[in-house]
């Protein structure tokens, strides 16, 4: 054999595929994909992360020289770090950076947008910042991700796959959320532009309504300015500015995870396109009676100053009395919540009183009524008299109500507050009553409250509680659980109140939405999704869509005002609506002839959920029937976190299919809550929030702090997070890269409703991403620079046991993950493609062939090496796109192969002539006798050098042995030589021996090779310590009362031990007398 063949013929043990280097940082080998001009534009955020990777490189090569000067004295420290070994179970950032350095390939610079040069060596390792670098610039460039329609125009006769993603908000950064979509919805979309169905990922963004101005509201608060000394139309081009300078991050993060959208497409829901689109809805919606105008309650946040719909308020529930802190008072000040104060009212011209009950006291100030059950004989000689206000000039009516009272629940006796609570609100409507609003918009109470004007609602409810202990009117306070309203994005208490605002009405909108699903139409997963919607379609309420903020839409309706008359403009047959001015004021025109007016545009801006609604066909061009919008829509899929099913998937389907006439995709998939490690909520102030920037890129712990310590969290909340970041990510967060997290959240997803993420499953894919590096690496070096892959990859009917079982299993992984996928059972799929090719490739087949040295079955062998490679990295590349498209464009070509990039190649199908159920029995066959060496091996420490025989009991099995013999041993890690022996033939003496199977038994040798008695007086100390363990737990559990006084998870726990102990020192004893028969046999 010639020094090259030695060379590619080097063993690469299973040991030697497993081992990884720790994440490596991106150094000087790290190809920048920026040209020298482009290098000007780099933005501030990648000049400190560039400069964040010197300095680490820096901090290695220090390092390095300090470890070359104490050498000497490395073996020293030997036995110190195997005690740390057990420690050190998460990864360490320092380490990970000081490997890049080591397994780097050379340096090589990628001009933006070109194809990186694949001619250079690969390096030793794999490094995900280097691995991940310039392929997205050159897929985007090249138009990989543009829809492929026939010659004509047509879609494929395949079919077409659309997703129009769900708009981020502009505001934001990549949130872990954000990484669970785009790995989903990005998988479904590669595989489906495989499959050769044309494909459309439509991106965009959401110009968050109430997030965005506030965030632009604070720049300007530390400037000790607000919105209102700029006024509107400054402030407008002040958020434009924010939204231009700040809104592209969260797309240069999405491009990070190799999201393979068609970026010519893109939308921005204020955008020319949408906001067409919105205009256009709201007029129609206007003209069919569908949207009007109403003072009605609504839920009012003082924080914000603005409307929210219900669903943006999250409901609180506490068990009783409890002390709540309350935005816009001091943080030290608390108001009572759960509880239920009684006090009386006098009845008019009597001595007698009422006593009602409430729990929002300073309410009362707004009572208009107190309501009885008629048939309650307590006050039926009170209906129709009236109580008198202690507070305020007003006489209350006493009025009777089957409806709304229960006579069993406290006095009977009810007091209403129609523009104040939404129960009181309907009765009020039913009786006629006064509607008395008593809020300002800032949360101070109005002229309306009397003596309580311009004082803050909570501060009255303190006060007004004294004030009826002063007045004699006051009974008592008892504890009362109850639901608090909260607004999701402030935290202030809602407060519901009277505006007029602009309504949707849901009722028949939502009808269609729910027959849809019932016919099939639309399908929802998982099942609890769907019962979700019925329950809560069949229950909607109409839709506020008004929302007192600048930025967004500006509701297109005009208050007109005639000159010479008073109009008021809670009169609603003084409002116009119009597409454009221009259009209201023609509106206008036709309503009022002959007379002059103006037109006062409302001053409010459309709720973002209202544009939301109409992403997927607005995307398309709608109300336009543009080419795009007549190819693409509806959709085919809505793949969104089921938190948001209600807030925006409802309001699309009842738009889409009202304003289209099409349900606007056919399938919804709710994925899960993604919860840290522990299975806690993500939250800021935990320190558990997962930033998936982070994850492919790395960071130290240090640099998370800094991270909490430049945030908005309150001091206090930055010490516990710090301590929660300091328990989860001791050593920082390794660097991952993209494929292994869009890798890791896939094997998560199920139809479940929670992911508990853990950072080291994630690094334990990056180390799967090093292996498919040196599993790749070693097979190119096996292939060498002349192997030609066969035209096709089509049987020749020569191949090996060994070949055929492989490509039964690529044939088995490849029908499993296209049925996964169909499925969206994105666990089973990873773990197919997983599974296939860390231990049927990597573990088995690579190591099988190693021996094969015979020129016809060696070619053999690497041309199915090379089908299993091409197909497996074409499996893989739906989740992982980076990785693959290295790997896949180092490989050499078939013929028939024209693709210039893996994502456009065919994905595997299944194929009849690779089935072969009797190949993986016969090779099974061969596994169980590697496994029984190995076994062997273990038991008897012979690790190295190992001599093993296999006895037959016929011709045919020993044929069938002998014929496997080489490859057994390469399965056997330290086998050096492995006989098979004919039936009858009698075994060397001084064997230890596992029968495979009644026909198969498996022998080691182990005479001169162990120190039996060592051995047995090693197990028998094993077997003293585990009894002194099971003896001291025993104790323990004597104890008496144990039963009573010990919980119930410890008892079990405890129990769970013992069993353990008795199981251990049962396998010992069974090893010492497998020794000491063996002995006897000598």
């Amino acid at each position: 054999m010639s020094a090259a063949d030695d060379k590619i013929s080097t063993p690469i043990s299973k040991q030697t595929l497993d081992a990884t280097s720790a994440a490596p940082a991106s150094g000087p080998s790290s190809a920048s994909a920026a040209t020298p001009d482009s290098a000007v534009s780099k933005s501030k955020n990648q000049e400190k992360n560039e400069a964040k990777r010197k300095a680490k490189m820096e901090k290695f090569l220090a390092k390095q020289a300090a470890m070359q000067a104490s050498a000497g004295n490395s073996s020293s420290t030997g036995a110190k770090k195997d005690k740390k070994k057990a420690k050190e179970a998460q990864p360490d950032v320092a380490a990970a950076t000081a490997a890049a350095a080591t397994t780097a390939a050379p340096a090589v610079v990628t001009p933006k947008g070109e194809k990186k040069d694949m001619s250079q060596p690969m390096a030793s390792a794999y490094d995900p910042i280097a691995v991940e670098s310039s392929w997205y610039d050159w897929w985007e460039k090249q138009g990989f991700f543009d829809p492929k329609t026939e010659a004509n125009g047509d879609i494929s006769p395949k079919g077409k796959f659309v997703i129009s993603t769900p708009p981020p908000n502009v505001t934001g950064k990549l949130h872990i959320g954000h990484a669970l979509f785009i790995a989903i919805q990005d998988s479904l979309v590669r595989w489906n532009r495989m499959r050769g169905l044309t494909t459309l990922f439509v991106p965009g963004s959401d110009h968050a309504g109430i997030s965005t101005q506030v965030v632009v509201e604070k720049q300007l608060y530390k400037q000790n300015l607000t919105r209102h000394d700029l006024g509107r139309e400054a402030f407008v081009d002040k958020v434009w500015e924010w939204k231009e300078e700040y809104g592209r991050s969260i797309m240069d993060q999405i491009r990070l995870l190799g999201a393979s959208y068609d970026w010519s497409r893109e939308r921005f829901t204020l955008d020319h396109v949408l906001s067409r689109a919105t205009f256009e809805t709201f007029v129609r919606l206007y003209d069919d009676g569908i949207i009007y105008r109403s003072s009605r309650l609504v839920n009012w946040c003082h924080k914000l100053n603005t409307t929210l719909s219900n669903l943006e308020v999250q409901k609180l529930e506490i068990p009783g009395r409890t002390l709540m802190s309350v935005p816009g008072y001091p943080a030290n000040e608390k108001f009572e919540f759960g509880v239920l104060v009684h006090f009386a009212y006098k009845v008019e011209n009597s001595d007698e009183r009422i006593v009602v009950a409430t729990t929002r006291i300073e309410t009362m100030l707004g009572d208009t009524a107190i309501a009885v059950h008629p048939d309650d004989e307590r006050y039926k000689h009170l209906h129709g008299k009236f109580v008198t206000h202690p507070f305020v000039d007003r006489r209350i009516p006493i009025i009777a109500d089957a409806e709304g009272v229960d006579m069993q629940f406290g006095t009977g006796a009810v007091k209403i507050t129609p523009a104040h609570d939404p129960n009181d609100y309907q009765m009020g409507k039913r009786h006629n009553l006064e509607f008395i609003n008593l809020l300002n918009e800032d949360g101070t109470y109005n002229e309306n409250a009397g003596p309580y004007a311009g004082v803050l609602r909570f501060h009255v409810r303190k006060q007004i509680v004294e004030d009826l202990k002063a007045k004699g009117l006051y009974v008592d306070t008892t504890e009362n659980p109850m639901t608090v309203p909260i607004c999701e994005k402030s935290k202030d208490i809602i407060e519901p109140m009277m505006k007029p605002q602009w309504w949707v009405k849901c009722k028949d909108l939502a009808e269609p939405a729910i027959q849809a699903v019932r016919d099939g139409r639309l399908d929802i997963t998982p099942q609890a999704s769907e019962k979700e919607w019925f329950h809560w379609l069949e229950n909607i309420q109409d839709w506020c869509v008004s929302r007192q903020l600048w930025w967004g839409h500006r509701i297109p309706a005009y208050f007109v005002r005639i000159s010479g008359q008073e109009n008021d403009p809670n009169d609603d047959s003084f409002w116009v609506v119009g597409r454009t001015q221009d259009e209201a004021r023609q509106r206008a025109a036709d309503k009022f002839p002959g007379v002059e007016f103006e037109l006062e545009q409302d001053p409010d801006v459309l709720d973002t959920w209202f544009s939301s609604g109409l992403w997927p066909f607005a995307v398309m061009g709608w109300p336009e029937n543009t080419e795009d919008y007549k190819k693409y829509y509806p959709t085919t899929l809505l793949e969104t976190g089921w938190d948001i099913l209600f807030f925006w998937v409802a309001r699309m389907v009842m738009l889409g299919m009202y304003l289209t006439g099409e349900v606007p995709f056919s399938k919804v998939f709710c994925h899960a809550m993604v919860r840290d490690a522990h299975g806690r909520k993500m939250s800021k102030s935990l320190g558990n929030v997962i930033d998936p920037v982070d994850v492919v890129n790395g960071i130290t712990l240090p640099e998370l702090f800094a991270k909490l310590e430049s945030g908005n969290l309150d001091p206090r909340e930055v010490a516990k997070a710090k301590a929660g970041q300091k328990e989860d990510f001791p050593n920082g967060i390794p660097q991952c890269g993209s494929d292994a997290l869009r890798f890791a959240l896939c094997a998560y997803t199920s139809a479940g409703r929670d992911v508990n993420l853990n950072i080291l499953r994630v690094d334990g894919y990056r180390k799967f991403c090093n292996k498919l590096w040196n599993a790749t690496r070693f097979a190119l070096m096996k292939l060498g620079d002349d192997f030609v892959p066969a035209t096709e990859a089509v049987l020749t009917g020569k191949e090996s046991l060994a070949e055929r079982w492989i490509l039964h299993r690529l044939n088995v992984a490849v029908r499993d993950v296209n049925s996964a996928l169909s499925e969206m059972n994105f666990m089973a799929a990873t773990t197919s493609v997983h599974s296939f090719w860390l231990y049927e490739l990597c573990d088995v087949y690579i190591e099988y062939i190693k021996p094969i040295t015979e020129p016809e079955a060696r070619n053999s062998a690497l041309q199915t090496l090379y089908t299993c490679l091409d197909q497996g990295l074409k499996l893989l590349h739906p989740f992982m796109p980076y990785v693959t498209e290295e790997l896949w464009q180092r490989l050499p070509r078939r013929a028939s192969e024209s693709s210039p990039s893996i994502s456009l190649t065919a994905f595997p199908e299944p194929r009849d002539d690779y089935e072969n159920p009797q190949a993986v029995t016969d090779f099974e066959l061969v596994t169980s006798i590697a496994k029984s060496g190995r076994s062997l091996t273990a038991s008897y420490n012979v690790l190295s050098k190992s001599t093993f025989y296999i006895s037959n009991a016929n011709d045919a099995i020993f044929a069938f042995t002998s014929a496997q013999a080489d490859g057994i041993a390469t399965l056997i890690k330290g086998c050096q030589t492995i006989t098979a022996l004919k039936p009858g033939e009698a075994v060397p003496a001084g064997c230890a021996v596992v029968s495979v199977n009644e026909e198969v038994s498996m022998h080691l040798l182990v005479r001169g090779r162990v120190n039996i008695d060592q051995e047995v007086g090693n197990l028998e100390k094993k077997i003293a310590k585990t009894v002194k363990l099971k003896d001291a737990l025993l104790t323990k559990t004597n104890i008496a009362n144990y039963e009573q006084t010990v919980p119930a998870d410890v008892r079990e726990a405890n129990s769970t031990k013992l069993s353990n102990y008795d199981a251990e020192v049962e396998a010992l004893q069974t090893a010492i007398k497998t020794f000491l028969t063996l002995k006897g046999s000598e």
